[in-house]
């Protein structure tokens, strides 16, 4: 039984004349203490379809699942009160930016505070306890002056530990963390991964990390989805994806890495024609057809997602042809 189930989630969001697409038919399986990695380009859904499971896009877009179930129970049957008290004690997710997060009138201690109270933390001395106990857990010291302080008196490196500490809060079983070391400098970056990875193994959380670092991807994760344009467009074991891809996509993801380069001096480096489509202007039948180096007459008709082994594809002409 999976921890995370997600099946065909669907955000359109209003828009003149209409509506747009932003995820189509969405799919994700999480087992419980696994490290699941997402990648693709910006705007391709990535972070849409985590707010969407979080029920964070509920008053601006319309969002429609087969099924979104927690530990085997479908949180779509239940109400919406019971839905989120369900998802936020057993989900968190930490974003971007934390500057764009945390209150800029508030002190660090009300907004620790604000959180642990809606986990069940009534005493304000178990409140106390709490958020040093947090604090210490991420790495900070000088922990008193830190919950005294406003926001923009800290670093952007404190600030994330801050919101990392804030999302272990509920102690949940997957911890969800969208790119969350792109407002940092390198230094900062590769400590706070360090950081989230030692949390994830001492605490035995399942995690969905979004991030670019395609190098971070393959050694830590043990599961990758790769998305475009607001699908997803391979989805597999780590190694199998980024040591085989089967998707045109992937591949030029893949190759277009620095680390993957092996280029004769003055040789262009690898990289797909075009760029990608708009939302509002999608390409009929497969997304990145006009760009694909493989595609044929069949790419005017939209490809279905099928499982090759134990890999899921959406391509009418996978690399290597299909195994199935």
């Amino acid at each position: 039984m999976a921890l995370l189930q997600v099946e065909n989630l669907c955000v359109e969001f209003p828009v003149s004349g209409g509506t747009v697409k932003a995820l189509d038919n969405f799919s994700l399986r999480v087992e419980a203490g696994a490290y699941h990695g997402i990648f693709g380009d910006s705007g391709s859904g990535k972070s849409i379809a985590m707010l969407a499971i979080m029920d964070l896009l509920r008053n601006s877009a319309s969002v429609t699942a087969d099924q979104l179930s927690l530990k085997g129970n479908d949180i779509l049957t239940i109400s919406t009160k019971e839905q989120r008290q369900s998802l936020y004690q057993a989900v968190s997710i930490i974003f971007q930016e934390p500057e764009n997060s945390l209150n800029p009138c508030y002190r660090i201690a009300r907004q620790l505070d604000e959180t642990l109270k809606i986990h069940g933390y009534t005493s304000r001395k178990e409140r106390k306890l709490r958020r040093a106990e947090l604090l210490a857990d991420v790495g900070l010291q000088q922990i008193d002056a830190i919950l005294d302080s406003y926001p923009h008196q800290l670093t952007s490196g404190i600030l994330q530990r801050i919101m990392i500490a804030n999302a272990l809060a509920s102690d949940p079983m997957l911890l969800i963390a969208d790119e969350p070391t792109t407002s940092l400098d390198l230094s900062e970056q590769q400590k706070i991964m360090k950081l989230l990875n030692d949390l994830v193994k001492s605490r035995n959380m399942a995690m969905v990390l979004i991030s670019h670092d395609l190098e971070l991807l393959k050694q830590q994760t043990d599961f990758v989805t790769v998305m475009y344009c607001g699908q997803v467009i391979e989805s597999g074991p780590s190694a199998l994806i980024f040591d085989n891809p089967k998707h045109p996509y992937t591949e030029a993801i893949l190759n277009s890495a620095p680390s993957n380069w092996n280029l004769a001096p003055k040789s262009s480096v690898p990289s797909l024609a075009g760029s990608t489509p708009s939302l509002h202007h999608l390409p009929v039948g497969c997304y990145l057809g006009p760009r694909c180096p493989y595609a044929e007459a069949k790419c005017v008709q939209a490809p279905h997602a099928w499982f090759d082994g134990s890999r899921l594809v959406r391509c009418h002409f996978p690399i290597g042809g299909r195994d199935d």
